[in-house]
């Protein structure tokens, strides 16, 4: 008996340190891509960033002996106070986690980039930069910043992780305009606006879930061959057609971008003149179908 339990033990102990490190690696490999973008391009090409990263940045070009790392450092601390009161603990600790290798991939990876033409510059930092936030946001926590910031919105508010941070930027961006340079900003503004589209695609839209209305007089065996050979589950729900004033019934089912080819097929299949809807969502919660991330 005591055998057993100790290798569940072990069994649990093991499966804990596994996901541990796959998150830790994930942070890492987020960090290591982001700061690429940072020290690789965006200072030489005096860009100002996003988030509290394009705020360093400021700060960074106002007083050049304050190294970047040591002021996002710095910045960070308030924030984290707000992600113990409304982020999840677990979110919280590896945020930590996340915002310590951050730090230290900014201070130490230093990687330049053969592209001289600023929109080059602006479009692949965009495309780095928004990678690795996004894969850093994959794991179970944060690199600090305004990352923290946004998973708040996204859990209180159901607000993108893109547009939270595409409205903060806005006034890193005014203050940057400002300071240095009109034409630094609107290079900046590409940067962010690729960024904020790289984000988004690698956090959600590769798990991007659709919302299928189906209306038709085959709706019985359109809703089995959902349910058998897609493997969704399927809510009946009850109308009334506008014209011919007889109740109908309207299927209605949550499933993954891919599977929408062989749902319209399957449909198409049993009833050519079936009525279908689709839509797009910003999140789904569910043990199967879900993709809201795991904050």
């Amino acid at each position: 008996m005591k055998k057993a339990v100790t290798g569940r033990s072990l069994k649990s102990f093991m499966r804990t340190a596994g996901q541990v490190l796959w998150n830790l690696l994930l942070m890492a490999l987020g960090s290591f891509l982001c700061a690429l973008a940072v020290n690789g391009i965006l200072i030489p090409q005096q860009f100002f960033g996003a988030g509290f990263t394009g705020l360093s940045l400021v700060i960074h070009y106002l007083v050049p002996s304050w190294p970047v790392a040591g002021v996002y450092l710095v910045l960070n601390v308030p924030l984290f106070a707000l992600g113990w009161m409304y982020v999840g603990r677990r979110f919280f600790l590896y945020s930590i986690a996340g915002m310590l290798i951050f730090t230290g991939a900014l201070a130490w990876t230093h990687v330049s980039f053969p592209v001289e033409d600023k929109i080059l510059s602006a479009l692949l930092a965009g495309i780095v930069m928004g990678a690795g936030s996004g894969v850093i946001l994959r794991s179970l926590g944060s690199g600090g910043g305004l990352d923290i910031l946004s998973v708040i919105f996204v859990k209180r508010f159901s607000v993108r992780l893109g547009t939270t941070i595409l409205a903060f930027n806005s006034l890193i961006l005014t203050a940057g305009a400002a300071l240095f340079s009109l034409e630094g900003a609107v290079y900046t503004l590409i940067y962010l606006y690729v960024n904020t589209r790289m984000l988004n695609v690698v956090v959600t839209g590769l798990s991007q879930r659709k919302a299928v209305f189906i209306i038709s007089p085959e709706w019985e065996r359109i809703s089995h061959e959902i349910m058998e050979r897609i493997q969704r589950g399927v809510t009946i729900l009850k109308g009334r057609g506008g014209y011919t004033n007889r109740d109908i019934q309207i299927l209605y089912t949550v499933i993954a971008f891919q599977e929408l080819p062989r749902l319209k097929d399957l449909a198409r299949e049993i009833d050519p003149d079936v009525f279908v809807v689709v839509s797009d969502t910003l999140e789904v919660m569910g043990t199967r179908i879900g993709n809201q991330p795991h904050w």
